[in-house]
């Protein structure tokens, strides 16, 4: 029996496809998400080691991911419109081939400058083969029932990837070194990629005569490389060279937001945030993914600078998130949101997200894995299983069927832009606070735990705020039947 793929002009998608085909069509898709997700977390904990090689200072260390997430979210609008104009399997494939290639110089660099490049260009890569992933799922699987699982599918995927990452990261930083977290991508995107251009069917995009907002593309990414940068060396430079700084990153993002207003093709059709519910659910994902990516940084820092626990060792650690988030996700969540509705679903997880916090911001110097570590990991798990599919379809819920592509993109991005930024944060807040204990004759470890204790208190105010803006914002209004 054959399913045909949907034909429509604005997709570009043509020729029918057996059913199994699909089904390995969203394989391939999984697999190359995966391999972009992983990149994105999987340094962590080989970050010791990467700092010990390379000579970085600590607010230097977090432009190791932060070149990456940057790149990844910056792109993502121009990508997706790029997808649109020359095909998405075109793109995809593109994406996957950058990505690989960008990950071989990763793994061979020497220096600051080389490894932090190569991670943006990796950044890169990564973001032309995401932008496009949701349209093409959309298209393979448009009957209601099948989509329902495929997205399902590629949800848990993206969800535990990131902290499965921190399990890869330090297997191969002990077994190996750091440059294998890299240098592993290689045989793996060759293989994604042969495999793509032999699954997935070739698109006809609408062609780049239709044209795309590469001025738009511009401003919107050097504002937010320019507001990442001012907040990771904050504590480097002057007070008044800092807000010098934050005016010209805000004068980035006004030129951005007018630039969209009068583009013929823009980026992000300002109309769109005119929706309560989209934006609110946008915003609430960046105090969110922030909080997250302050847990997976931070937290395996934590364990290897104060607990003094080996590469390997903190990544198994790590392994109870991504399987948890993994079962949860694939098994419970998109029930709970179908009984219970994704307003209360995602307000039950952000109180798991900012409990768990709470936990992590009482880790004292002389802690345990079992008792100061694992609880707090495991709420954290369970929340993120429960906010983040509620999240998701809240946000797509409040955008119009013409607009779920950009839709898609503008969440890929805020997601991306609240970790960069959370990390960015939380990990200069930690060094500093470790600094001045230092300075005043404090020891080493205990000085550690205290600067990533603050981190942790930080990360519970800012899922307090995630918490307080979602009921204010996202409460479903009610309906008076009389």
């Amino acid at each position: 029996m054959s399913a045909t793929i949907e034909n429509s002009p604005s997709s570009g998608t043509v020729a029918p496809r057996r059913r199994y085909s699909r089904w390995a069509s969203l394989a391939v898709l999984c697999a190359g998400t995966l391999m972009t997700v992983l990149d994105g977390t999987i340094v962590t904990v080989a970050m010791p080691a990467i700092q010990s090689d390379l000579g970085f200072t600590g607010p230097g260390l977090a432009w190791v991911v932060n070149a990456y997430l940057i790149a990844f979210g910056g792109l993502l609008l121009l990508a997706g419109r790029l997808g649109d104009l020359v095909g998405r399997r075109r793109m995809f494939t593109a994406g996957l081939a950058v990505f690989t290639l960008a990950s071989v110089l990763c793994g061979t660099a020497t220096g600051q400058g080389m490894l932090i490049a190569a991670r943006a260009v990796q950044g890169a890569g990564g973001a032309m083969a995401s932008a496009v992933v949701l349209g093409m799922l959309v298209a393979l699987f448009p009957e209601p029932r099948e989509q329902a699982r495929a997205i399902a599918a590629f949800s848990a995927v993206g969800a535990a990837g990131g902290a499965l990452g921190t399990f890869l990261g330090g297997a191969l930083t002990q077994a190996l070194n750091w440059h294998w977290i890299f240098l592993i991508n290689l045989p793996i995107g060759v293989a994604a990629w042969l495999a793509a251009l032999r699954v997935l069917t070739p698109e006809r995009g609408a062609g780049l005569g239709r044209g795309a907002d590469y001025p738009g593309a511009g401003l919107v990414t050097g504002a937010l490389m320019l507001t990442v940068y001012v907040i990771v060396g904050a504590g480097d430079r002057s007070r008044t060279v800092t807000l010098l700084l934050a005016a010209l990153a805000l004068a980035l993002f006004t030129a951005f937001a007018l630039r969209q207003a009068r583009a013929a093709r823009p980026l992000l059709r300002l109309r769109l945030l005119r929706s309560r519910v989209l934006t609110g659910a946008n915003a609430v994902q960046v105090l969110m993914i922030a909080t997250m990516y302050g847990f997976q940084f931070i937290g395996a820092l934590y364990l290897q600078r104060v607990l003094g626990y080996g590469a390997l060792a903190t990544g198994t650690a790590f392994l109870p998130a991504p399987v948890l988030i993994g079962v949860l996700m694939l098994g419970l969540s998109a029930r709970a949101v179908a009984r219970f509705g994704g307003y209360r679903v995602l307000m039950a997880g952000l109180v798991l997200i900012t409990a768990g916090m709470a936990l992590l911001g009482r880790a004292p110097a002389d802690g345990s894995y079992l008792t100061d570590v694992l609880p707090a990991m495991l709420l954290l798990g369970a929340g993120f299983a429960a906010a983040m599919p509620a999240l998701t379809g809240l946000a797509m819920s409040g955008a119009r069927a013409e607009d779920a592509g950009l839709a898609s993109g503008l969440f890929n991005t805020t997601q991306v832009v609240g970790g960069s930024l959370g990390l960015a944060v939380l990990s200069t807040l930690a060094a500093s606070r470790t600094e001045g204990l230092l300075g005043r004759g404090e020891a080493l470890v205990p000085a550690t735990a205290e600067g990533y204790r603050l981190a942790f208190r930080v990360a519970t105010g800012i899922a307090v705020a995630a918490l307080l803006l979602a009921g204010a914002v996202l409460r479903p209004r009610r309906v008076n039947s009389r």
